[in-house]
């Protein structure tokens, strides 16, 4: 399957993908980690009396992320260390005080915020350790998935994005890689993060080739550099992983400035003719939701999902029971 996070903008990876091996090395405690390696010891010299790093989980552009052991409450835990070079393109009381969103988000398909932090100005932040790896994780592994399949995910993370809406948080960055399994369950993660993110200066992010967001599930809003991103760009984002999900790749591909493009421009392509299996109307449901415009979308995440359910008779035979919000 195309991996999509490879090409990714977006302010953070999942911690189930491998750890490259720039990653991997050992950096006497002295100075500030050089740009691509921070590492283990480093971290340990400056948090280890809270946090006692016991492996690293995966490297991305933007973060590396340690399985850690919460020495204060006794439990395994994520901590997720921004790159240097991504943390100074950022405003860190604005940085953590956005994050601190997800402290506040309680639901059980969002994975909450525990803790952040800053020292010699690198950022971090520490969340439950979800042992199941990443939707991407399991795409790569078990391949496509069923339309039931499909559909018992979409409602879970449905059901979280829709609360989030209601306290008036927009994700900006849904993508598989952003999708933690913990007991077998989607978990939303990275909440506040692209928000921070965009709040950085548009000098910045030029400089820097940053922008919020994955270009494989950017909505055109985001790839046209919108500054006024609401919740129909969440709903864009969820049905392309929707249909990555049933053909096995996002709706356009190619180099990150071209999906952008593409996302900007051209119609998607028809996910019946990968997967002729999906009902017509499922797919109908889908083009609704990639609208180019956001007016032509579904008027909420719940009712784009709620559409979804609509279209499959018999739920229950597809491993469906997982209920609605509201």
């Amino acid at each position: 399957m195309f991996d999509n996070d490879s090409s990714t903008m977006a302010p953070s990876d999942s911690y189930g993908t491998g750890l490259s091996k720039s990653s991997a090395g050992l950096l006497a405690p002295r100075g500030r980690p050089s740009a691509v390696d921070l590492s283990e010891r480093y971290f340990r010299y400056q948090i280890g009396h809270r946090y006692q790093i016991r492996r690293p989980l995966g490297s991305g552009g933007m973060a590396t992320v340690y399985l850690a052991h919460d020495s204060a409450h006794c439990r395994d835990v994520a901590v997720k260390v921004l790159h240097p070079e991504r943390a100074c393109t950022l405003a860190a009381d604005r940085f953590l005080r956005e994050i601190q969103i997800t402290a506040n988000l309680r639901h059980p398909h969002i994975l909450t915020l525990l803790d952040s932090g800053e020292f010699d100005d690198v950022l971090y932040y520490v969340m439950p350790f979800a042992d199941g790896g990443s939707l991407r994780d399991a795409l790569k592994v078990g391949g496509n998935s069923t339309v039931g399949e499909t559909l018992a995910f979409v409602l879970q993370l449905a059901s979280a994005l829709q609360y989030a809406h209601e306290q008036g948080v927009v994700h900006r960055d849904i993508k598989p890689g952003n999708v933690l399994l913990k007991r077998g369950r989607p978990m939303l993660t990275d909440f506040g993060v692209a928000i921070a993110v965009g709040a950085a200066s548009e000098r910045r992010l030029t400089k820097s080739g940053y922008s919020p967001g994955t270009p494989a599930y950017m909505s055109p809003e985001q790839a046209r550099g919108e500054r006024d991103v609401d919740a129909r760009a969440d709903q864009y984002s969820l049905a392309c992983v929707v249909f990555e999900m049933l053909a096995g790749e996002p709706p356009f591909t190619g180099t990150p400035q071209a999906v952008m493009s593409r996302h900007a421009k051209e119609q998607p392509p028809s996910v019946r003719i990968l997967r002729p299996d999906v009902p017509q109307s499922f797919e109908h449901v889908l083009e609704r939701a990639l609208a180019k415009h956001r007016e032509e979308r579904f008027e909420s995440t719940d009712s784009f999902a709620r559409a979804l359910l609509g279209c499959v008779r018999q739920p229950g035979r597809c491993g469906v029971s997982v209920p609605l919000a509201g």
